[in-house]
C-alpha cells in the first residue's frame, strides 16, 4: 500500500500536479502527525481528493466512480460492520447475485478485498472513488441504517442535548436534519408505509426522495423527535405540533417546526426548516423588476397605510415581508408582528404568536398590539372580516401595516377585501399597494445550456425567435443533484392604488375593470416578469408553463401581443 502511494506521488510530480516542496511539507507533517503523506497533501490543499482518486484509478487501471452520480442503497451498510468500512475505506455500492461492486480507496489492498469478500460472501468488483465522498457516504449510511437486530428505543429521561449522540436513533435524526440543511431543503418528510419508511426532502419546491432509515427505526425516530420537541411521547393517536432548536456541529442554530399526524401506518412526521433572521437580505436581493422594487420601496417609506402581499403557501410572502421589516428595523421605530407561527426572528421586533386555544387570535392580538404604541405592524394573514377591518382602521390612523392574503393575483385583493366586508372608503384610504408573487426554480449556473426546443418556446411562451434564442436550461450536474435547477427566485406584479383606481373602487367596479386600468397604467403581470427572467436565462420555459397553470395568462398574452 505504501509502494502504491509512493508511485502515486511520483506520478503527480511528473504530471506537474504537485511540487517537490509540497511533497516535502506533506512528508514532514505525516511524520509529525503519524498520517499518510497523501492525506497530508489533500489536507494542505496541494491536491484535491477527487484528483487523487482519478490518478489512482489511472495507475491501478480500475474505474473511477463519482458517487454523486448514483442513487446508492444505504441498506447495504448492514452487510459490513461500520468499523470495518471505516478502517478499510470500503462500501458496497451495488449487490447482485454472485457479485458486488465495492467502492474502495485502494483497490490494490488485497487484504482488504479478501475481508470484504468474506463478509459479503460473493465476488468483489472494486472501483475507486473520492475519499471525501466515500467518508460522507459511510457516515450517512451507518447513521441512518440499523445494523443490529435489537429493537430501537429512546430514553425520554435525558433530553438535555438534542443535537449530539452516538446512539443509532440520535445519530439518524441528526443526520436527517443535517442533510436537509446541506440540501437547502424547506421541509423534511418521514412517511411510514406498509413495509417501508420513506425519507423525502422538499428542495426548491420539489420533493426529492433519498434513501433513509428502515421501517424498523420509525417508532424510535418519532419518539426521539418528540423528546427534542418536548411533546407527549406516550400520545400516538392525536396530532401534535412542536418546535426544535437544532445546533449542527458547524453553522448557526436552526429552528424546526415539527408536525406529527397519526396515519394507518404510524405517525407521519413533517419538519419545516425555518430560516433565521441572519439570512434575510435586502430588497435588492429579491430580484424584483425595477418598477416593482421602486414601488415597494416607496410604499414602505410611507408613514402609514397598508401593504398586502398575496400568493399561495410557500410562495415566499414571509421572506418579502421580513425583508421590508429588516429595512425599517431601527431603534427609532417600534415594530410588532402577529404570526402563526413565528418563522423568522428579528432583534428589536416584538413578535407575537397566536394561540387560538387561549383566545389569542389575529384580531385580539392586533387590538392589543395597537395599544403598544407601534409604528409598524405585521399581521401574518388576514383570515376574517374582524381582522381585516381592524388592520385597515390601523392603516388609516397612522400605522404602517403589512399583511398577506390568499388571492390569485394582485388585483384580486380588492375583491377579497370586499368579501371581508371592508368598505370602499376603507380600501381607498388605507391600501397603498398589493404585491403578488410566485416562486420559480432558477437554472443551475454550472450546467446552463442553450434550449434546443426553440419551436416549443415560441409556440407556448409567445415570444419572438430572437428572444427564444436567449432561453436556457440546466443539463444537470453534481452541484444541482442532476435536476438542472439550483435555488428559486420570485416573479412579481404590483397593483398600485392610484387616483384612477380610487374612482373605480368607489363605483364598485369589477376586478376585470380594475385589471384593465392597472394594465393601462403600466402594471406588468407575474407572467410578464417570468418571461423577462427566462429571456435573461434565469429560469426555464418549463417553469413558465407551471406558472401558467396557477395564474390567468390570457390577459398577459393579449397585452404582450399588443406591445
Amino acid at each position: 500500500m505504501r509502494d502504491s502511494g509512493d508511485f502515486l506521488i511520483r506520478t503527480l510530480l511528473a504530471e506537474g500536479v504537485i511540487t517537490q516542496a509540497e511533497v516535502e511539507r506533506a512528508n514532514q507533517a505525516a511524520q509529525t502527525q503519524r498520517r499518510d503523506p497523501l492525506d497530508m497533501l489533500v489536507a494542505g490543499g496541494a491536491v484535491s481528493a477527487r484528483t487523487l482518486a482519478i490518478f489512482r484509478a489511472k495507475i491501478c487501471e480500475y474505474p473511477f466512480v463519482d458517487l454523486a452520480q448514483f442513487d446508492i442503497d444505504l441498506r447495504h451498510a448492514a452487510r459490513i460492520p461500520r468499523a470495518t468500512a471505516e478502517k478499510l475505506g470500503v462500501f458496497p455500492l451495488f449487490c447482485f447475485d454472485g457479485g458486488a461492486t465495492v467502492a474502495m480507496l485502494d483497490p490494490l489492498n488485497l487484504s482488504a478485498i479478501d475481508q470484504v469478500r468474506q463478509l459479503l460472501k460473493c465476488e468483489v468488483d472494486p472501483v475507486i472513488c473520492d475519499a471525501e465522498q466515500l467518508g460522507a457516504l459511510i457516515t450517512r449510511a451507518y447513521s441512518l441504517v440499523r445494523t443490529s437486530g435489537a429493537d430501537v428505543t429512546v430514553s425520554v429521561e435525558d433530553d438535555k442535548d438534542t443535537t449530539s449522540g452516538d446512539e443509532p436513533v440520535v445519530a439518524a435524526v441528526n443526520q436527517i436534519i443535517v442533510t436537509a440543511i446541506e440540501l437547502g431543503a424547506s421541509d423534511i418528510h418521514l412517511n411510514p408505509d406498509d413495509d417501508a419508511l420513506h425519507l423525502r426532502y422538499r428542495v426548491d419546491g420539489v420533493m426529492r426522495t433519498l434513501h433513509g432509515p428502515s421501517k424498523g427505526m420509525h417508532a424510535g425516530l418519532v419518539q426521539r423527535l418528540k423528546v427534542m420537541a418536548k411533546l407527549d411521547v406516550a400520545q400516538t393517536r392525536k396530532p401534535q405540533d412542536g418546535k426544535i432548536r437544532f445546533t449542527p456541529a458547524t453553522g448557526d442554530p436552526v429552528d424546526i417546526r415539527l408536525s406529527l399526524l397519526p396515519t394507518i401506518h404510524g405517525e407521519n412526521a413533517v419538519m419545516r426548516v425555518l430560516r433565521g433572521g441572519a439570512t434575510i437580505g435586502r430588497i435588492e436581493d429579491l430580484n424584483m423588476p425595477d418598477d416593482v422594487r421602486k414601488g415597494y420601496e416607496d410604499a414602505i417609506s410611507r408613514p402609514h397605510g397598508m401593504i398586502l402581499v398575496t400568493g399561495p403557501t410557500g410562495s415566499g410572502k414571509t421572506t418579502t415581508l421580513y425583508t421590508a421589516l429588516a429595512e425599517l428595523n431601527c431603534p427609532e421605530r417600534n415594530i410588532g408582528t402577529i404570526e402563526d407561527p413565528v418563522e423568522i426572528r428579528l432583534p428589536l421586533v416584538r413578535q407575537v404568536q397566536v394561540n387560538p386555544e387561549i383566545g389569542l387570535n389575529f384580531a385580539t392580538a392586533l387590538r392589543s398590539i395597537l395599544r403598544q404604541d407601534p409604528d409598524v405592524v405585521l399581521v401574518g394573514e388576514i383570515r376574517d372580516s374582524e381582522t381585516a377591518r381592524i388592520a385597515v382602521q390601523a392603516a388609516m390612523t397612522g400605522h404602517l401595516v403589512f399583511s398577506t392574503l390568499h388571492t390569485n393575483d394582485a388585483v384580486g385583493a380588492v375583491a377579497r377585501l370586499r368579501d371581508l366586508e371592508v368598505p370602499a372608503f376603507g380600501i381607498n384610504q388605507g391600501l397603498l399597494c398589493v404585491l403578488a408573487q410566485r416562486l420559480v426554480r432558477k437554472i443551475c449556473s454550472a450546467c446552463r445550456q442553450k434550449t434546443p426546443a426553440l419551436a416549443e418556446v415560441i409556440e407556448h411562451v409567445n415570444v419572438t425567435p430572437a428572444d427564444a434564442q436567449k432561453f436556457r436550461y440546466g443539463a444537470g450536474c453534481d452541484g444541482c443533484g442532476q435536476t438542472g435547477y439550483r435555488g428559486r427566485l420570485g416573479v412579481y406584479e404590483m397593483f398600485r392604488v392610484t387616483p384612477g383606481v380610487h374612482k373605480l373602487i368607489e363605483q364598485n367596479a369589477s376586478v376585470t375593470d380594475l385589471r384593465r386600468l392597472a394594465a393601462a397604467e403600466g402594471m406588468r403581470t407575474m407572467w410578464d416578469d417570468g418571461v423577462a427572467k427566462a429571456i435573461k436565462a434565469q429560469t426555464t420555459w418549463q417553469e413558465l408553463m407551471k406558472l401558467r397553470t396557477i395564474i390567468d395568462t390570457e390577459q398577459p398574452r393579449e397585452s404582450r401581443a399588443a406591445a
